[in-house]
């Protein structure tokens, strides 16, 4: 069998041998990273950009309004407003990058290009497919988070090695959202008009009123168990425990806890939808 788009074709020889459990999900990570390779450019703005833009917008440019200031001194904990707000950033990109990558792409994978089918025709399982979408997920939210972390250690916002823990918990966080939304995205049946209150009702609350930009002691005492459940409050508050080594072993467990529970369950739900949707 042949493939490729170029003018020498790539001879692809079977094995003769069906992948294993963990074979068939490298062989759907492997074809996305083939995608991903030869058109990267067209995600650049949303993985690498789109939170350095933040970064400017709130780090340098609001930062540079409060620094110095009692109110903010307060709220960081005594350190500078950039440094505070860069691991929470990052887990912000984490989510945003992880929930955009799970819903179009994979109602494509459904129903557009109908990939899934072919992976599936084949003996890798629904359940490998759901899985290998989510390890890329997890593995391309890794790499854009590190590039991140250099574009903040270019503007001061690294203070310490701990923000190598603060990626690990960005990754966590996002391969938690990631999970949840393949879930739900599996079960859209129509152009994905759904998505869009997603991102608007879902995603963009989530980010304001996740501790991202102030403490989520500031918010009105109503609001505060509605931020308590979202997955990035969780994530952030890991994030800035790493990179400002603040460390409370209980609630660090507490988090870490919460974000594996979302991640089980959106893995449980994943698989199952991709198998009933597959097979029917």
């Amino acid at each position: 069998m042949t493939a490729g788009t170029g003018s020498a074709p790539v001879v692809m020889r079977s094995t003769g041998r069906a992948p294993g459990r963990w074979g068939g999900v490298l062989r759907v990570v492997e074809h996305l990273w083939t995608w991903y390779r030869r058109n990267w450019r067209a995600t650049v703005v949303s993985s690498v950009l789109q939170p350095l833009l933040f970064l400017l917008a709130f780090g340098v440019g609001f930062g540079s309004l409060v620094a110095g200031t009692g109110s903010a001194q307060a709220a960081t904990g005594g350190v500078d407003y950039l440094v505070w707000l860069a691991p929470a950033l990052l887990a912000v990109s984490a989510v945003q990058s992880a929930a955009f990558e799970s819903t179009y792409p994979v109602l494509s994978g459904f129903k557009w290009q109908r990939v899934y089918h072919a992976m599936t025709a084949s003996p890798i399982s629904p359940a490998q497919v759901a899985l290998g979408h989510l390890v890329w997920v997890a593995l391309k939210t890794a790499g854009s988070g590190a590039v991140y972390v250099v574009v903040i250690a270019l503007f001061g916002g690294v203070t310490s090695v701990g923000i190598v823990g603060s990626l690990l918990a960005a990754v966590l966080t996002g391969a938690a959202m990631a999970s949840l939304v393949t879930a739900f995205s599996a079960t859209v049946e129509n152009e994905g008009a759904a998505f869009n209150a997603l991102f608007r009702f879902v995603v963009i609350p989530m980010t304001l009123f996740s501790g991202t930009f102030f403490p989520v002691d500031r918010l009105p005492e109503w609001v505060q168990p509605v931020a308590f459940v979202s997955p990035l409050w969780h994530g952030t508050e890991l994030a800035r425990a790493a990179a400002l080594d603040r460390w409370q072993p209980l609630a660090a467990l507490g988090h870490l806890a919460y974000l594996c529970a979302l991640l089980a369950l959106g893995i449980a739900l994943a698989t199952r939808f991709f198998t009933r949707r597959l097979t029917r």
